[in-house]
């Protein structure tokens, strides 16, 4: 059978990131987060930095041009030139994540891994939201905010989440269309949602296995 491999989108403070970790323990898949940001930085030879500015970010990369420009005495459009574009970090993570898909299970946490992998067999993709509410309290707590902060950060996260994700997939972030199952997570809480999605996968994944 082909690899599995789980793309998980989220909500911010919907629990995402804990339901994928717990998505990779039950199948023995290795997990990728922020663990890509160095991996496209090793594989292009760029600096970490440049892909945590840009990280599920479209549209803030001629700032962060500006400022290496300026600090290596180049102008921004040569250095701009020298292959450093969203278009070609977007393909350099894309590559590693192609890579990391092809040798062996694993589960990817946002940047457009389901889209970047639509063509690769044993994909399924699956998006995470919460009551917004929920989704305040943890955010506030997480970051020592109140409310009311809690959900201008929350506004703001999202909103660049979705323009990455719109503009290089040509979907929509967040719409149900756009991933195999979509899941409240408030509704039966972390650990719960996480097996109601293994349950999914390894009912779809026998159903696969029985039609070939």
């Amino acid at each position: 059978m082909d690899n599995l491999i789980i793309s998980v989108g989220r909500q911010l403070g919907s629990g995402g990131c804990e339901i994928a970790k717990l998505l990779a323990q039950s199948f023995d898949c290795k997990y990728y987060d922020t663990e890509l940001i160095n991996m496209a930085a090793e594989r292009s030879g760029f600096a970490p930095k440049v892909f945590e500015k840009q990280d599920e970010r479209h549209g803030t990369l001629k700032s962060l041009l500006s400022s290496f420009s300026g600090r290596l005495g180049r102008s921004t459009s040569n250095f701009y030139n020298n292959a450093l574009s969203q278009e070609s970090l977007f393909q350099v993570q894309s590559e590693v994540i192609w890579k990391a898909a092809k040798e062996d299970n694993c589960v990817f946490v946002g940047r457009c891994a389901d889209y970047i992998l639509r063509t690769k067999p044993g994909l399924f993709s699956v998006f995470i939201t919460a009551d917004e509410d929920k989704r305040i309290s943890e955010v506030a707590k997480r970051y020592n905010m109140d409310d009311d902060t809690a959900l201008k950060f929350i506004r703001q996260k999202e909103a660049r989440r979705a323009s990455y994700y719109n503009y290089y997939t040509s979907k929509k972030w967040g719409a149900a269309e756009s991933y195999d199952l979509c899941v409240n997570s408030s509704l039966l809480g972390i650990e719960r949602t996480a097996e109601l999605i293994e349950q999914v996968i390894r009912e779809v994944r026998g159903a696969q296995n029985s039609a070939s």
